[in-house]
């Protein structure tokens, strides 16, 4: 697990997320404390982090890691309850908040998390292991509409019903259980040559459905601000397009101070600014990163600052 994630854009998203060296900031998620150690570097001793993450092997890897450091607290969380951490630490604002969106590279390569289609393992993709139902579940017992709703929403697959259709031919046989039943499945009725783009687009939404992940992101991003000192940053790195999208959203609409329709001669909507957005257009990893880190590819970093 020592060479488990390289960390995306860890000089840019740090460099923009620490302005108070003393301060206590907040990483969301944890992962193998790539971001969390940088962070932690460059604090003073009077400063401090706060991180969690939902994945328990994640969780346990860092508590070993950082054992000792009383500076560094960890929590089994999912990050969307910021707030409520905030209140477990006794306090009313952090100095920074950042979130790295990503599945780390542990999770995809091992075999016993069930993240990679490209091994054979049970149908998980649960990243809290705690939650009830897998993606097993999901594929064997909603409704065909559901699941071909899911893969087209969440995976952007114009090819989701086709898929659907068969996987609710292929479950009336045999209850699908891992992902060599399911990657089959999909081959049937897919050309060759979009088959691996397919494939990551199913898992993908299957992934982000099983998780909630979008509807995470969107309390995290709530919740957030609300525990943000002014003058402090919001830093986010996401990896898909619908991550992206919620993310600039967010930030631009709580980057206007009157949401009123053109028409309306006087605001009376009440509409407060909380944030100014920083960079106005997503943060890329250079070259060089993309080059070492394939996965850091589509990765785009937005800084927004609170008011």
């Amino acid at each position: 697990m020592t060479q488990a994630h390289i960390p995306v854009l860890l000089k840019e998203s740090v460099d923009y997320l620490i302005r108070k060296k003393d301060g206590i900031y907040f990483e969301g998620t944890l992962g193998f404390g790539g971001h969390t150690l940088e962070i932690f570097n460059r604090l003073s001793k009077k400063g401090g982090i706060v991180s969690t993450d939902v994945d328990l092997s994640a969780f346990n890897y860092c508590k070993e890691k950082f054992k000792g450091e009383d500076r560094i607290k960890l929590y089994n969380f999912n990050f969307s309850l910021i707030d409520v951490i905030a209140k477990i630490e006794s306090l009313e604002f952090f100095d920074g908040i950042l979130a790295d969106l990503g599945v780390s590279s542990f999770q995809l390569d091992n075999t016993a998390a069930g993240f990679s289609y490209s091994m054979n393992t049970m149908l998980d993709l649960r990243l809290d292991k705690s939650l009830r139902k897998t993606a097993a579940d999901f594929i064997n017992y909603e409704p065909e509409e559901k699941i071909a709703n899911v893969i087209f929403e969440f995976g952007e697959e114009k090819n989701s019903r086709k898929i659907a259709r068969r996987i609710s031919e292929a479950r009336t046989v045999k209850r699908i259980e891992t992902t060599d039943e399911l990657k089959k499945i999909i081959s049937s009725v897919t050309n060759p040559k979009y088959l691996t783009k397919t494939l990551s687009r199913v898992f993908q939404a299957l992934r982000i459905y099983v998780n909630d992940e979008l509807g995470a992101l969107t309390i995290f991003l709530q919740n957030s601000v609300s525990v943000l000192r002014k003058g402090s940053r919001l830093v986010v790195i996401s990896y898909h397009s619908l991550e992206d999208r919620i993310v600039k959203d967010f930030f631009k609409y709580e980057s206007l101070s009157c949401v009123c329709p053109p028409h309306v001669p006087i605001c009376t909507c009440g509409k407060v600014k909380r944030l100014n957005i920083i960079s106005k257009k997503p943060i890329t990893p250079s070259i060089l990163e993309i080059t070492n880190n394939k996965r850091a590819r589509s990765a785009k970093l937005r800084i927004a600052e609170r008011v």
